[in-house]
């Protein structure tokens, strides 16, 4: 991992809840999304005006979804033009968590079609953006990593100030390593006795071979009191994650 990523590397904190999204959230788990938030802007590189966050998990399960909908959610609620896309071009699951038409999306726009940035926009909030997967192409990972996808990035960043990207998992596919030279930085999300510790072992070493730049974890589903602290620590560079952990109901993609 390159002494950048290490640099920026920290705890991220956030709650998830299975049977609620954005605004129906309950008080703590909106909490610590706010407080996800603010922790991005530490970890994050300084002066980039539009920052490319990829939300990533060592397997499926972990929560990495809903993550994604509900941190791009609270950074739109605080007045910042967001976009979350749904990059999980095999198994997506934003429009049907979101309840909305995945007619148009990702491939969509990555095939070149008449799709316009007004038909995704949400009906919750003027400024905030989503874009599911659309279809779902045979070529997946080759599609994230094109020269279109960095085109349509570099044209996007010019009108919202946060891109969220849900991606695969890690483990599994190689989708999320294929764009990570567009990201700003990757947030990993980990659900607590889910994982075996080899896989997410596995998970950063994948990342830090790529010189991914791990921005921090989220840890998903705990069930330990809030206000713990415990470490993790990073397979061979043997940097310290310390998190906090909170209370919420399992949750799943």
């Amino acid at each position: 991992m390159s002494s950048s990523s290490k640099k920026n590397s920290t705890t991220l904190l956030a709650a998830n809840d299975k049977s609620t999204l954005h605004q129906n959230l309950e008080f703590t788990a909106i909490e610590q999304y706010k407080l996800l938030r603010t922790n991005l802007n530490f970890t994050l590189p300084q002066g980039e005006k539009c920052p490319v966050i990829g939300i990533t998990s060592a397997m499926r399960g972990e929560g990495k979804s809903t993550t994604a909908i509900n941190l791009s959610y609270v950074l739109a609620e605080k007045g910042s033009n967001v976009l979350l896309i749904d990059g999980d071009l095999r198994m997506p699951s934003v429009a049907k968590k979101m309840k909305i038409n995945n007619d148009r999306g990702l491939t969509d726009l990555l095939m070149g079609s008449d799709a316009r940035m007004s038909d995704f926009r949400s009906e919750l909030l003027s400024n905030w953006y989503v874009v599911p997967s659309g279809d779902i192409p045979p070529n997946p990972s080759e599609l994230l990593g094109s020269k279109r996808m960095q085109l349509i990035l570099n044209e996007l960043k010019q009108s919202f100030d946060y891109i969220i990207i849900d991606l695969p998992p890690v483990n599994l596919v190689s989708d999320a390593l294929s764009i990570s030279e567009m990201l700003s930085g990757m947030v990993v999300v980990i659900r607590e006795d889910y994982s075996e510790k080899k896989d997410i072992a596995d998970c950063f070493r994948q990342l830090s071979f790529s010189d991914v730049n791990v921005l921090g974890c989220v840890i998903n589903s705990s069930k330990s009191g809030s206000g713990t602290y415990n470490k993790y620590k990073k397979s061979r560079s043997y940097k310290k994650y310390v998190y906090y952990r909170t209370s919420s109901k399992d949750d799943t993609e």
